[in-house]
């Protein structure tokens, strides 16, 4: 991953000058996407919105990236090699397309659309991402989990789980992380978390309990969705801080729009990510990386054609350590 954060949060609403439109809504802050190369050599182009200088995390989401739709056969799809985790936990989430997935657990699964693949890295797994030949468009969301100090040592695991649809007034969930909607995935979680798609109706207006505790953070797909009234756009991704037990999202557009919603009570711990790791001082980033050059600490990806992805150099200076934006 790319350590340098850039962009900083739009200001936007119709608030008047006055400023009774913050009293009547809660603010929403405006996180903008910028474009980055993923996976090496043969690399895609992702939509980074977190993390941002303005927002290091939403609860423990720590890492948002959003991709296509892409052609294939004009992009060639996704194909990252072999590569290391610490730290933290992947969710793997798609619209359209399939990705084959093998880890050093010797787990080899695929990723669909509407079905959750969550690995967790703690001290050490490596993986391969390929988007599969039967695949011609690919369309979907890569997400990071910060583990906290207690559990991110823990030892590698993989679970898949198919969240069921739930009917909205107006739309539809798919939840597949956390509880929304009455609806509770069984994927495991080491704080606690919302992960969910959600599907408007055109123009429609959807209101959603909501743990207060919880920020959120909406990353819309497709379509123009206003979240407690603030107008977003594609690619772009609301921030909410916590205290609301409500949240109104509308569709301001005539066809269906589409979102993931992301939650979690603000992670209060300070961490280091460079690169696919996250720890928390630069001593323990080098460890890693040179671990990952060895090649004892990570174990192997057997069933990839083609070579590991090599560390890249660490910065001269020390990582900046991030954490909750104050």
């Amino acid at each position: 991953m790319s350590t340098i954060e850039t962009g900083s949060v739009e200001p936007r609403g119709d608030a008047p000058a006055d400023g009774r439109a913050e009293a009547r809504a809660p603010r929403v802050e405006v996180l903008p996407a910028r474009d980055v190369p993923l996976g090496g050599p043969r690399a895609m182009t992702v939509r980074r919105t977190l993390p941002q200088r303005s927002r290091p995390l939403i609860g423990a989401w720590c890492f948002v990236d959003h991709y296509g739709p892409d052609d294939v056969a004009e992009t060639g799809g996704m194909d990252v090699a072999p590569h290391p985790h610490t730290g933290l936990q992947t969710v793997s989430w798609l619209f359209t397309g399939e990705i084959e997935h093998r880890d050093s657990l010797g787990v080899h699964a695929f990723v669909r659309p509407g079905e959750l693949n969550l690995m967790t890295g703690g001290h050490g797994i490596c993986h391969s991402e390929v988007s599969t030949p039967a695949t011609t468009v690919l369309h979907g969301v890569q997400l990071w989990v910060a583990l906290p100090e207690e559990h991110r040592h823990t030892e590698r695991d993989f679970h898949h789980h198919v969240p069921r649809p739930v009917p909205l007034d107006g739309g539809e969930a798919r939840v597949f992380l956390g509880t929304l909607a009455g609806d509770t995935s069984p994927a495991p979680t080491f704080t606690p978390l919302l992960g969910a798609e959600l599907t408007l109706d055109p123009h429609a207006t959807v209101t959603l309990d909501v743990d207060p505790a919880f920020e959120h953070g909406l990353l819309v797909d497709r379509g123009e969705v206003r979240m407690a009234g603030t107008p977003l756009r594609p690619a772009e991704l609301g921030y909410l801080a916590p205290g609301t037990a409500t949240l109104t999202l509308t569709n301001t557009t005539d066809t269906e729009a589409r979102t993931i919603l992301l939650g979690g009570p603000p992670f209060e711990e300070q961490i280091v990510m460079w690169w696919n790791f996250i720890g928390r001082s630069t001593e323990e980033i080098a460890q890693a990386r040179e671990d990952w050059e060895k090649g004892d600490r990570f174990g192997e990806v057997h069933g990839y054609a083609g070579a590991r992805l090599p560390a890249p150099v660490l910065p001269s200076v020390p990582l900046k350590p991030r954490g909750r934006a104050r």
